[in-house]
């Protein structure tokens, strides 16, 4: 049997090289579920790879190719795969048909070995299947594949507006508890203690960047240690779209990082070639996962908040922590919105929310002595 070829990459954009693998691992899943999807889409591959975001791009796929087998599962055509389906067996399908699979992707059951798994889709979910659908039938329209556009009959799918979702978050006290528990192990066990002791350095350097800078879970994960520059005081993350961005470190931050470097994280020569540029590495002395970090933030937070870690926050509830106590704390909110790398202020705007117990803080604060009146 033949080896299989390694990957290389030339690199001429001067990203690092796990930015460049993850990208890779993306248009990787794209490619295999463009291979097993209809061939007469293959002018919308090409439009999805020019118009959206890597992620978007796969998710759009991958909602298609949920809708092309419910399609097959339900007996509406009579193919062997999802590849046989033609332009003319999309010629046949209404809106009402959409509709109907978009009712059925609410709450769903599947069947694996000795197991039913039940899946369920928010209306938020939903919206974005049904912008994935409404996406693709307007294309083949456009492009003459199909002869009429059905997306107008499809029926709306309300999500929740700005500011009507509640927005879970941490209190300054609950941070303090937080960074407590990490940098003395209290209320652990004597387990945990154990594994504690070994990652404490790194996994407060993960909590204090998650908290200061409000970062998403993968411009974390995807950290090096030449991401940093203490001479320059700043370090470089990776954002959505490609960006780069350059982040001022301030004392606390450049303190717990410089700590784990020089005092927990294994040496260079301890590591192979793929993960010894990594900033936070497991145990195991590869570079950490998203799963990985999740669970470690789940399991502070737990802390935090005096409950199970199957109730602790997720990374993005430390964003949204840093959101509303920079908010709180009274900074411009188009200055808080650069910073979380928010496309549109209404984003950031959410997490205001958080600072309308002020106004009665403040009210309470301006009582006045006022001369008592009343009848004589």
């Amino acid at each position: 049997m033949a080896e299989q070829k390694q990957i290389k990459i030339q690199n001429k954009m001067g990203k690092p090289e796990n930015i460049l693998k993850k990208e890779q691992d993306i248009f990787d899943q794209c490619k295999a579920l463009e291979e097993e999807l209809p061939t007469f889409m293959n002018g919308f591959f090409a439009y999805l790879r020019g118009s959206v975001l890597p992620m978007t791009r796969l998710a759009y796929l991958t909602d298609i190719k949920f809708f092309c087998s419910y399609l097959m599962d339900s007996g509406m055509f009579q193919v062997k795969a999802v590849r046989g389906l033609s332009a003319q067996d999309f010629e046949a399908i209404r809106a009402r048909d959409i509709n109907i699979f978009l009712d059925f992707a609410r709450r769903y059951e599947k069947e694996r070995q000795d197991s039913i798994y039940i899946y369920e889709n928010t209306n938020r979910s939903l919206a974005r299947k049904k912008s994935s659908l409404s996406v693709l039938f307007k294309y083949l329209f456009r492009d003459e594949i199909l002869s009429k556009n059905i997306t107008d009959g499809l029926d709306p799918i309300r999500v929740p507006k700005p500011g009507e979702r509640e927005i879970k978050a941490l209190t300054d006290e609950e941070v303090q508890l937080m960074l407590g528990t990490v940098s003395d192990g209290r209320g652990m066990t004597k387990k945990q203690l154990e594994f504690w002791k070994k990652t404490k350095k790194r996994d407060k350097a993960i909590l204090v960047l998650f908290i200061t800078y409000g970062l998403r879970l993968s411009e974390l994960q995807q950290l090096n240690v030449d991401s940093f520059n203490f001479d320059r005081g700043e370090f470089k993350i990776y954002r959505k779209r490609g960006k780069e961005s350059i982040m001022p470190i301030n004392q606390s931050c450049q303190l717990v990082i410089q700590d784990y470097l020089t005092q927990e994280r294994a040496s260079d020569e301890k590591l192979d070639e793929e993960n010894r540029g990594a900033l936070f590495l497991s145990l195991q002395g590869r570079r950490m996962t998203e799963r990985q970090i999740r669970e470690l933030v789940k399991k502070y937070t737990a802390y935090a908040l005096k409950t199970s870690q199957k109730s602790g926050y997720s990374p993005h509830k430390l964003r949204a922590t840093a959101a509303t106590s920079l908010i709180g704390r009274g900074e411009d909110i188009y200055d808080v919105q650069v910073l979380l790398d928010h496309e549109n202020v209404t984003t950031t705007q959410l997490y205001a929310k958080h600072k309308e117990n002020v106004k009665r803080d403040l009210v309470n604060n301006m009582e006045w002595e006022l001369e008592r009146t009343g009848k004589r």
